[in-house]
């Protein structure tokens, strides 16, 4: 394996892919960070589109400032996962166009029920932060 390869593995695996998952990929444009896509893309066991009809591990979800409502994307993201799965927010970095602000990204994990951590830069022009869906208490018997 080349050390491009290992990188790129690394990188999936630091943000919390894991091999074996399907990951459902949302706004898809041309403007995507194309080698983070690919890094991903390589590493998980399945890359599906938004016309996915099943249930997904984890959720690649790209997002501008002029896509809409950030809170009800996120809402119908975490329909797409099981509980406490991975959806990876991609937003455009600090001053490229369709930035969306830290605060916005917060108060919209927030109001739907996500967790998140602190944004890590993905490439030149994007950061990417990850969100968890909550864990459901299992009922005790």
């Amino acid at each position: 394996m080349s050390a491009t390869a290992d990188h790129a593995e690394n990188l999936a695996a630091r943000l919390g892919f894991q091999s074996e998952q399907v990951v459902q990929e949302i706004g898809y444009d041309d403007d995507v960070d194309q080698d983070f896509r690919d890094a991903v893309e390589q590493f998980v066991e399945e890359f599906v589109d938004e016309d996915y009809d099943d249930v997904a591990d984890a959720v690649l979800l790209w997002f501008r400032e002029d896509d809409g409502d950030l809170t009800d994307t996120l809402v119908d993201a975490t329909e797409l996962v099981e509980d406490d799965a991975l959806i990876l927010l991609v937003t455009p970095k600090t001053g490229k166009p369709g930035f969306v602000e830290a605060s916005d990204i917060s108060e919209a994990a927030e109001t739907a029920g996500l967790s998140l951590a602190k944004g890590l830069p993905i490439g030149k022009e994007w950061t990417a932060t990850k969100l968890a869906t909550p864990k459901v208490a299992k009922s005790k018997r």
